[in-house]
């Protein structure tokens, strides 16, 4: 199993943000969760990344325990992830950007002289993360002149060139126009069947038709899991996003 969550907890003073979570992802399944706003789903993704420590159980990668590990530790250890937010130099070229996500966990990043090998090995990232990401024919603008929908295609592919074995996907089409949606969509069907994704998503229809598995979350803890289609006519699912009270 690549990644094991066991009973995980996040608490904030009395608030339970995440409240006993347990979660398989197996090498190169997708899985979605799903749930309204504060329902956990982000505060779990900075659990399996190290950004917010749990407050009580474990975060396994690969049977490791890194339930204490930092953030840039998980990274090494192959988790990357987006965020809600785009976080991009605007003032840099889209390749610029990429070249300065592969350097960032290099070890040779402080490095002032820099081989020709070493070199070729970051172009070749570069290339391939634009080709996923379909960016190749807009390498040289600058990410001020690109739409949203493209900076939120730069994002998965600057996640991409540290050739990560497990890839948080937060809120990806967030903001995004139908045809920008189509084009994301395209971008994550893509991405190499071996990389295990986990995406949180509020367009149910785009995050069912992109996942083996969907784990729907509710004040902190998980409600319900199973296939896309078990899912689609949960009730309880139904009941969560037309806002209805649980047990009325």
């Amino acid at each position: 199993m690549l990644l094991s969550l066991q009973n995980v907890s996040i608490h904030f003073g009395a608030l339970k943000a995440v409240d006993g979570v347990s979660l398989q992802v197996a090498e190169g399944e997708r899985v979605a969760i799903l749930g309204p706003n504060g329902a956990g789903k982000t505060t779990l993704f900075n659990a399996i990344t190290g950004m917010t420590p749990a407050t009580g159980g474990q975060v396994l990668l690969q049977g490791q325990d890194i339930t204490r590990a930092t953030p840039d530790a998980r990274a090494h250890g192959g988790i990357a992830r987006t965020f809600q937010i785009t976080n991009l130099f605007f003032g840099l070229s889209i390749e610029e950007n990429l070249l300065l996500a592969t350097r960032g966990l290099a070890k040779s990043r402080w490095a002032f002289w820099r081989s020709g090998d070493a070199m070729g090995d970051e172009r070749s990232i570069v290339d391939s993360a634009l080709a996923r990401c379909h960016l190749e024919a807009k390498r040289h603008l600058l990410v001020k002149e690109i739409s949203y929908g493209e900076q939120r295609q730069l994002e998965l592919a600057m996640s991409l060139t540290s050739s990560p074995r497990l890839l948080l996907l937060d809120e990806p089409a967030a903001g995004l126009s139908p045809a920008e949606r189509v084009v994301m969509a395209e971008v994550i069907r893509g991405l190499p069947k071996t990389l295990s994704l986990i995406l949180i998503e509020h367009d149910i229809d785009l995050a069912l038709g992109l996942v083996d598995r969907v784990v729907c979350m509710y004040q902190g803890a998980v409600l319900v899991e199973g296939r896309p289609d078990e899912i689609r006519g949960n009730p309880q699912v139904q009941e969560i996003y037309l806002g209805r009270p649980r047990g009325a």
